[in-house]
């Protein structure tokens, strides 16, 4: 089998790329930067100017800076590779911190209480009914970028103040008390195969390792891996970074990340994380692989026994136009009907037989 990966040529999508070489025939690293997504006639992705070829599994990854054309990469090879762990419109969701909240809440995932505000006007009214502290994110932004902290009012207003000439939609967030400390859960197909607790730098409210944090390894609950990995099924995402908070009220999901490093992971797992990715994109993708040449083969036989005119039996509705029934495609396939040709038809309530009429 040939395997791909499409990134900016990370460390950790170095990392997979070659623990993937143990298990799939082919693996190649294709740059993102070099590749583009043609629409129209000729609609196809493009690497270095040329029509990508064919790979029975991609694993799409990037910056939130590329999140359209991931999104669009994505989309374009959705129905022609075998599998890929995260389909197109994952990067606009998980690149996207008021989509993922919106996301989250429509599948039940606890997370703290969340504002949007479009505007300096409305977040100063909210300024005022929140409780305190609070912290101000950007939609965007990955790696703790763009995440305020403000313990009052007033600190909340100057920052509201800065941040009204960037003329953006903004988050607020009731700040949940951790000792400034996360979690990182890293989800692969149904199970939680790393996580690590991320504990923020003296002064310091955000946990993210590249933000100077430090992670150590914890083995999660069975209700902390629960919310991780519904948190990724609601993305439908077969691979994706869970950020949780371990408050009072339990584990709440405060980010989601399509493109997780795994540097920090790894070092602190008991498991060898990049092989563990490599072993399930190849199980996953033999199995759709199998799944398909499965399907593949009933439709030769249908097709074979429609050709040789075996009796076929299907439970389908009925599709009508005005009084008339439009009867199934594989009917008339079957019977070799025309219209050349008269029949006898018998009809009571819930019965229909047709059959062609001989003198």
């Amino acid at each position: 089998m040939k395997g791909a990966i499409i990134s900016l040529g990370s460390k950790s999508s170095i990392m997979v790329a070659e623990a993937m070489k143990k298990y799939f025939d082919e693996v190649e690293m294709i740059q993102l930067r070099n590749v583009e997504v043609s629409l129209g006639k000729d609609a196809g992705v493009l690497y270095e100017g040329k029509p990508l070829g064919y790979y029975d599994f991609i694993y799409v990854k990037g910056s939130f800076r590329y999140a359209n054309l991931l999104r669009s990469i994505a989309g374009m090879l959705e129905k022609k590779v075998p599998y890929m762990p995260l389909p197109g419109n994952v990067f606009s969701i998980a690149h996207n911190k008021l989509l993922t909240q919106l996301i989250l809440q429509q599948h039940n995932i606890p997370m703290p209480k969340t504002y949007v505000s479009p505007n300096v006007e409305s977040a100063k009214e909210l300024l005022e009914k929140v409780n305190y502290p609070i912290v101000m994110k950007f939609p965007e932004g990955t790696q703790g970028k763009g995440v305020m902290f403000a313990d009052s009012l007033a600190s909340a207003s100057s920052l509201l103040d800065a941040l009204g000439v960037l003329n953006q939609p903004f988050i607020i967030q009731e700040y949940v008390e951790t000792d400034g400390t996360d979690i990182r859960a890293l989800v692969v197909g149904d199970k939680v195969i790393g996580a690590m607790r991320r504990i923020a730098q003296k002064e310091e409210k955000r946990a993210n390792i590249h933000a100077g944090g430090k992670g150590e390894f914890i083995l999660l609950d069975r209700e902390t891996t629960k919310v991780a990995v519904d948190a990724a099924k609601a993305l439908d995402a077969d691979v994706l970074g869970v950020d949780i908070l371990e408050g009072g009220l339990g584990p709440q999901v405060i980010e989601v990340n399509a493109s997780p490093g795994l540097q920090g992971l790894n070092e602190v797992s008991t498991l060898d994380i990049p092989d563990e990715l490599a072993k399930f994109f190849f199980r996953k993708t033999e199995e759709v692989i199998k799944g398909k040449k499965t399907e593949d083969a009933k439709s030769v036989m249908k097709q074979i026994a429609l050709e040789n005119g075996d009796t076929q039996e299907v439970v389908s509705t009925l599709q009508f136009r005005g009084e008339k029934i439009i009867l199934p495609e594989f009917v008339s396939k079957l019977t070799r009907f025309n219209d050349r040709k008269e029949y006898s038809i018998k009809a009571k309530r819930g019965k229909l037989e047709i059959e062609e009429f001989k003198i």
